[in-house]
């Protein structure tokens, strides 16, 4: 999977980046390292998904899809 992340420069230094295809996925660095290192975590977070809040059905199935 690709995403277009736009990186801003944050007024108190350092750079902000946001992820227009995942609304609310947003994350912070000092330098442009540390915001790719934050960037893979917060993709991770904001589509991760609690598997034990939703109801499955014995008919129903589970499958992993990767793009």
């Amino acid at each position: 999977m690709k995403l277009k992340i736009i990186i801003h420069e944050a007024e108190e230094g350092g750079y902000w980046a946001e992820v227009p295809a995942i609304p609310g996925c947003a994350t912070q660095g000092e330098d442009l390292k540390e915001l790719v290192e934050n960037l893979y975590d917060a993709v991770e977070g904001c589509l991760s998904v609690d598997m034990e809040a939703i109801q499955i059905e014995s008919t129903d199935q589970v499958m992993e899809l990767a793009v």
